[in-house]
């Protein structure tokens, strides 16, 4: 039996005024996942439970059958984990964003103009964090560069009592102001985060990509705070042997946690210029050597913070040709195997922001084909079936072991 997940972050949306009232799932021409869903088990699971924040890294923790409550330190030391940091029992770590703000004189007045700097590079990003490690590297603090917008910065020694520290992506087009914890044990991070804006502005990567008409990565932006992570191993929880294929880091650290294999893809972005067909070539190939891969495709979550309805319709299309009617075809050749679709939160349109809301999945199975009369994937027709799964960890339990 092969066991194939394909997570379309943030997919799931709220009625779109400019889609005509639909969501992206309505309205996307998706006919291998529609067929698919027609064929199988059609539900809603709620992957964020009470009291957590709607996060790629509690929701895809929970679909892959964590308990965050039991599993969950924090976003970012799964991220330090995937690029290779060496933590510390005793170690915070936190995402360092590199962003874009407006040009107000005082940092409190400015507006989060871009929580990914414009889409940077990893190479420019990487020139960045070095400047960044340069004036603020020390015993206590140490910056580490990751992949595009997205980094790690290590507090030896630190707290997590630090009240509220924002995600950026929260707070798109909002000034920043109130959304600086004003705890006395965040003060030293704050510094530093206003201190970057000075010399950031003035950094060689960012003048030329003024010059080139781009939006310059003009400030960190601390958050995700958490602690050292362990996950019990996923072949010893499930019996079968996985990889977890991803161009984020987070997913990436999930997989090394968990002992799965997390391959490369050359030109993996995250977005919806990524390599979607390398990304199914890698999950076919995989297959050839492991029972179960899981394949992350971040595009439909940033379609959804950058506020692009129509990215996020064609962004779901081209999963549909690109990657699951692929894969699809490429299964067909083993005696059975089963297929579940699903996002790992819903990323609306009209809030630019993750939600909790319970989110559509889909189950086919080769060899148990039913007509269920389900003709299309979408959150209302999956809300109509009635199945509801209240305890999202369990669900790999049900796609695995039923």
């Amino acid at each position: 039996m092969k066991y194939v997940v394909v997570l379309y972050d943030g997919m799931a949306d709220y009625p779109v005024p400019v889609l005509g009232g639909k969501t992206p799932m309505e309205l996307a021409n998706k006919p291998c996942l529609d067929k698919l869903a027609s064929k199988g088990e059609v539900g809603l699971v709620k992957t964020v439970a009470e009291g957590l924040k709607p996060g790629s890294d509690i929701a895809n923790m929970s679909v892959l059958g964590y308990n965050p409550k039991e599993c969950y330190t924090g976003r970012s030391p799964l991220e330090a984990v995937s690029i290779g940091v060496d933590m510390l029992d005793s170690d915070i770590i936190f995402r360092c964003n590199l962003v874009t703000l407006s040009d107000e004189e005082k940092y409190e007045d400015k507006t989060m103009v871009d929580y990914s700097a414009g889409d940077i590079s990893t190479a420019e990003a990487a020139e960045i964090i070095k400047s960044v490690e340069e004036h603020f590297g020390n015993d206590i603090f140490r910056f580490y560069s990751g992949v595009a917008y997205r980094h790690c910065l290590v507090w030896h020694g630190g707290t997590l009592d630090l009240g509220k520290l924002t995600p950026p992506h929260d707070i798109s087009g909002k000034v920043i102001g109130e959304h600086l914890s004003q705890s006395e044990n965040a003060k030293e991070l704050i510094g530093m985060m206003k201190a970057s804006y000075d010399f950031l502005m003035d950094h060689p990567v960012n003048k030329k990509r003024i010059a080139e008409g781009k939006r310059p990565a003009n400030s960190i932006w601390l958050w995700g705070e958490g602690t050292k992570p362990s996950l019990p191993d996923f072949k010893e929880k499930y019996g079968v042997d996985g990889s977890i294929i991803s161009a984020v880091d987070l997913l990436k650290g999930i997989a090394k946690c968990a002992g799965m294999n997390d391959p490369e893809v050359e030109g993996a972005t995250g977005y919806i210029d990524t390599n979607f067909d390398g990304k199914s070539e890698c999950a076919i190939k995989e297959l050839e050597t492991k029972d179960f891969v899981y394949i992350h495709i971040e595009a439909p979550d940033e379609c959804g913070h950058r506020n692009e309805p129509e990215n996020k319709v064609k962004s779901i299309e081209i999963i549909d040709e690109k990657v699951l009617s692929k894969l699809v075809d490429a299964l067909q050749k083993y005696d059975d195997f089963k297929i579940m679709v699903l996002p790992d939160h819903p990323t609306p349109i009209v809030t630019m922001t993750h939600a909790g809301d319970a989110v559509p999945y889909m189950i086919y199975q080769k060899s148990k084909e039913s007509d269920n009369g389900v003709t299309s994937f979408t959150e209302a027709t999956a809300k109509a079936t009635g199945n509801y799964i209240e305890i999202g960890h369990t669900l790999m339990d049900k796609f695995i072991k039923e």
